[in-house]
């Protein structure tokens, strides 16, 4: 009888269940209000810097945001996915990736989009191809091109309204102005023309790197500060939200074009730390392109995916006729994933089962 009892147990200790095996207490939930924790600094930043505007701009994103899923859930009868925390950070990345003096309806436009055609209409969080906000920020780039262009400069840099006698003698309510990869992007365009006989030169931008590394300078709500975001995603790296591979690969990547490029031709290329904390590079590399829905799964899928994203946010800065290439070069590597998740899929252990 105690050798059958024995056996018994043997055999049960033998039996395995489905997959998974090891349990993972972080849930998807707990990563998306993380990933939202560590944008807050540069919301924070772009409340300070841009005051009403990026209030509106946020709010209508975060609003018809969490409205446009709660309607696509109703319509289909599903149950809803509002609480999760993606539909906020589709709301937050979209929205400081817009210019401070945007229409606030214009936003909702973009959101809605972003949300349901790009997101719910794919089979929402998991089943989307192409980064949700990045497609809305592409639709709003194609629909109003002239409003997603033009800058203002923050209010700290804004002249206060001048007294004379006692009255205003001129106040101003907006100065616009060009960004800092605006300006290092017109030596390049003025090498290229040979009848222009006088050719701005990367000079200016060059002084630029506390105000651009801090935060004080013309562009989008989350251009205003690199060390914001960096440190934003440095909490992300030590929460392990994010893995090192993409954005190390997209800082690194860029770094290494824009010095080669700066090596050069000096005159004509701006130094290659305008590059990586001007623009949305930073946002990018830590919370755009690491988006666990549309990059690779595997590490060296990651690295490839990372690499191509910084490469070609530098072909677009450096020869295209963009400033900026973030938006472009994310869409254009999500499209490239489910290649890369084929070409680098691991082997299983124990081996491929050979077909016979």
């Amino acid at each position: 009888m105690a050798k059958t009892e024995e056996k018994d147990k043997e055999k049960k200790i033998l039996l395995v269940s489905s997959s998974p095996h090891l349990i993972e207490p972080a849930s998807s939930k707990r990563i998306m209000y993380e990933v939202v924790f560590g944008m807050l600094p540069a919301a924070g930043a772009a409340l300070y810097y841009f005051r009403t505007g990026a209030g509106l701009i946020l709010a209508a994103c975060v609003c018809s945001a969490l409205l446009a899923e709660w309607l696509c859930n109703a319509v289909r009868k599903k149950e809803q996915t509002i609480s999760d925390g993606s539909a906020l950070i589709t709301a937050l990345i979209l929205g400081l990736s817009l210019p401070p003096e945007l229409p606030p309806w214009m936003a909702v436009i973009g959101t809605v989009v972003a949300i349901v055609v790009a997101k719910m209409l794919f089979g929402g969080l998991g089943s989307n191809i192409f980064n949700p906000a990045m497609v809305g920020r592409a639709f709003l780039m194609a629909c109003f091109g002239l409003w997603m262009t033009t800058w203002t400069a923050p209010a700290t840099m804004q002249n206060n309204p001048a007294m004379e006698n006692g009255a205003v003698k001129n106040e101003v309510v907006a100065v616009t102005g060009p960004t800092p990869l605006s300006l290092a992007k017109q030596p390049i365009k003025d090498a290229a023309n040979a009848d222009k006989l006088e050719k701005a030169t990367p000079k200016q931008v060059n002084r630029m790197f506390k105000p651009m590394f801090f935060g004080q300078t013309s562009g989008s709500l989350g251009e205003t500060s690199a060390v914001l975001w960096l440190i934003g995603g440095v909490f992300l790296l030590l929460r392990k939200t994010i893995t090192y591979h993409i954005p190390l690969a997209v800082l690194a990547t860029a770094g290494i074009i824009a010095t080669i490029a700066w090596w050069s031709n000096p005159e004509v290329y701006a130094h290659p730390l305008v590059h990586l904390f001007g623009g949305g590079l930073m946002m990018c590399a830590f919370f755009i392109a690491t988006d666990p829905v549309t990059c690779p799964l595997t590490k060296l899928g990651r690295i490839i995916f990372g690499i191509g994203v910084g490469a070609m946010i530098m072909m677009i800065r450096l020869v295209g006729g963009y400033p900026e290439g973030v938006m472009y070069a994310v869409l254009l590597m999500n499209a490239m994933t489910p290649l890369l998740d084929r070409w680098t899929r691991t082997k299983p252990l124990g081996g491929h089962v050979s077909a016979k």
